[in-house]
């Protein structure tokens, strides 16, 4: 896939005029989305990402194409996942409803921006030491099994960071509208606010450990790394409100989401065996045994896995029944490892 630096730069200009264009359009003036809003919104994000990826198949080739809607149906889901995390941080924090938004904004970019790096990380490992891909595979399985099996009740926003953090800034104990510092009694102190903002960033750099290996899983291109991961965090706000109370209700996503590590940990694995230099496996020399996973049988892997678990998630709350997983909704969020 050839990607000339120009494409690079109006992909990266119009990456941030969106998010500048939220920030002054939606998300200056505090309230709390409608539904409706948040709903329209939701779906010309949804709608802008498949156009793309269209044109990326149009252009490039389906296999590129196909590529890229792999990517993006994994780091929504991922995403998703990191929407049930903000909303446990900011209940932590009592974050008023009306300035949810400036969090969650702040929370995105902060994503984006770590995202950014170490997408760049990845494409120079995988540039220059082929053999990363059994790190990349080896930490996914690792991953997956954490995700599936992990039982931790712990809250991202009382864990040891934020401790420390509370520790070494002086807090005030109420909000001061959306304000981060505030000077009382000729002394700077920090808001709830900018403490809610530094637990969510927090997170989104846990996340990005397993998001940006997952992705590279799928795909060695960095442009379409990088523009799934803008389009699976564009109109995540708006989701977020769209739907804040269903979160709850997807109680499998974590056994879905863990199974699709699995996978790509699995299709790692095998395309690192394809490209083995490691002297100690079968002297340095290719093992093909074992055929690699074409992307259109990821993408549907992906796809059905996906469903599966929101119709299972959705099917077994119906009517408010509870399940064990509903007693203990943190063990969805926590993604402090350690």
């Amino acid at each position: 896939m050839n990607v000339t630096p120009i494409v690079w730069v109006i992909t990266v200009a119009v990456t941030v005029a969106f998010f500048i264009y939220e920030f002054f359009a939606h998300v200056r003036r505090p309230h709390e989305p409608t539904i409706g809003e948040s709903a329209r919104w939701s779906a010309f994000y949804i709608a802008l990402a498949l156009l793309f990826g269209v044109g990326i198949g149009v252009v490039s080739g389906w296999t590129y194409g196909g590529e890229y809607f792999a990517g993006y149906l994994t780091e929504k889901a991922l995403s998703v996942d990191n929407l049930f995390v903000f909303l446990i941080v900011m209940a932590s924090f009592a974050v008023p409803k009306i300035y949810q938004q400036k969090v969650l904004m702040i929370g995105i970019v902060i994503a984006l921006i770590l995202r950014g790096i170490f997408i760049a990380l990845g494409a120079a490992l995988i540039e220059n030491f082929s053999s990363v891909f059994y790190l990349f595979g080896a930490l996914l399985l690792f991953l997956a099994y954490q995700q599936a099996f992990s039982h931790g009740g712990s809250n991202p926003a009382d864990g040891r960071f934020m401790r420390f953090v509370r520790r070494h800034l002086p807090v005030t104990n109420e909000y001061h509208a959306d304000r981060l510092t505030v000077r009382t009694d000729g002394r700077r102190w920090v808001t709830p606010m900018l403490l809610t903002i530094i637990a969510i960033g927090f997170v989104d750099l846990i996340f990005a450990v397993d998001s940006i290996p997952a992705i590279y899983g799928l795909t060695e291109e960095a442009y379409i790394v990088f523009t799934a991961n803008v389009f699976a965090l564009m109109g995540l706000r708006q989701l977020f409100f769209l739907i804040g109370g269903l979160l709850e209700r997807l109680v499998y996503l974590t056994q879905g989401l863990a199974v699709i590590l699995a996978f790509i940990g699995v299709k790692l694995l095998i395309h690192a065996l394809h490209k083995n230099e490691l002297p100690f496996i079968n002297g340095g020399e290719a093992v093909t045994v074992i055929p690699e996973i074409p992307i259109w049988m990821s993408l549907l892997f992906i796809a059905a896995t996906i469903a599966v678990a929101t119709v299972a998630s959705l099917v077994t709350t119906r009517g408010g029944r509870r399940t064990p997983i509903d007693d203990e909704p943190t063990a969805q969020v926590t993604r402090e490892r350690g």
